[in-house]
């Protein structure tokens, strides 16, 4: 049982952030105006609501979780139900950010199936959009036409994971680099509100961003993309792994963690904790009755 609740935490207008909620046209609308787009993976409420409080722009729940939250190698093995498990929780948690939710590896093989699971995101779990990975153009108009807002994602797509045999760079040569055009310029034809690229190179990113009319959102790709976006446990230290190359270490919250852990079990053995100022107390009245019941059943012993 827990009695924890969470504190309100600083509102938006304190922190100079617009209170304006983030839709899929909102961030189109930052394309043609040149700011740039701010967006992190989140997983559950606490991580959902701070990373909202912070003024991200965009929250992706992805299905990097499959690693980072459940110690997975990849993120093939994460499931239609765990996604709606997290994407429910952070949606609780969002109030401005748009919430998009990863639709994982085996989830839109086809596009009736797509179109269904994609369905249950938005109905069962609150999601704003979902994201769906490589060059599915049928896939995106299908998404479109059922009022479902579409985030593609192409370059490194790590669900092909196996096919590109590992996570590798991609879009290296002048073809591949034309390939990822005009596949991102399909999609946006198709619907899709907005392109994630994905570990490649710079100059590739900026080429498709000049040309494409939706907002890209760059991981691995460089500073010429509509926005950025990384995973949050990546950002923090909580991964575990070496980082990637384009990961900036903000935090070390692992570090912070083990060490309150470590402090917590040391009162724990010490019986430092709890302190007298930490416990709940019986009322005077019923301490002296309390106490006089114990003595007077001590006397009786005697």
């Amino acid at each position: 049982m827990s009695t924890t609740n969470f504190p309100a935490g600083s509102s938006s207008a304190s922190t100079g952030i617009s209170i304006e909620k983030v839709t899929m046209p909102k961030l189109s609308e930052m394309k043609r105006q040149g700011k740039l787009i701010s967006s992190l993976t989140a997983y559950d409420y606490a991580t959902g609501r701070l990373v909202d409080e912070a003024g991200i722009d965009m929250i992706l729940v992805g299905d990097s979780l499959a690693m980072v939250v459940l110690g997975q190698e990849n993120t093939l093995a994460v499931t239609v139900d765990e996604m709606l498990h997290h994407t429910r929780a952070v949606s609780r948690a969002v109030h401005r950010a748009l919430v998009v939710a990863d639709m994982p590896f085996g989830s839109y093989g086809t596009v009736a199936v797509g179109v269904a699971n994609a369905i249950r995101f938005m109905k069962e779990a609150g999601a704003e959009a979902v994201k769906i990975e490589g060059p599915r153009v049928e896939l995106a108009r299908a998404l479109t036409e059922a009022e479902i807002p579409v985030v593609a994602h192409l370059g490194l797509t790590p669900q092909s994971v196996h096919r590109m045999g590992g996570f590798r760079v991609q879009g290296r040569s002048v073809d591949t680099a034309m390939h990822l055009k005009v596949a991102a310029l399909a999609l946006a034809a198709a619907g899709a509100g907005a392109v994630v690229l994905e570990g490649i190179p710079r100059e590739t990113a900026a080429a498709i961003t000049a040309e494409l009319p939706v907002p890209t959102i760059g991981i691995g790709a460089g500073p010429d993309c509509d926005g950025q976006i990384l995973v949050l446990h990546d950002l923090v230290g909580l991964s575990f792994t070496p980082a990637p190359k384009f990961v900036r270490s903000y935090a070390d919250a692992g570090t912070l963690i083990r060490s309150a852990v470590e402090h917590y079990r040391e009162d724990v053995e010490h019986r430092s904790f709890p302190s007298d100022e930490e416990s709940y107390h019986l009322p005077e009245a019923a301490r002296k009755a309390l106490g006089a019941r114990e003595n007077a059943g001590t006397l009786r012993k005697v």
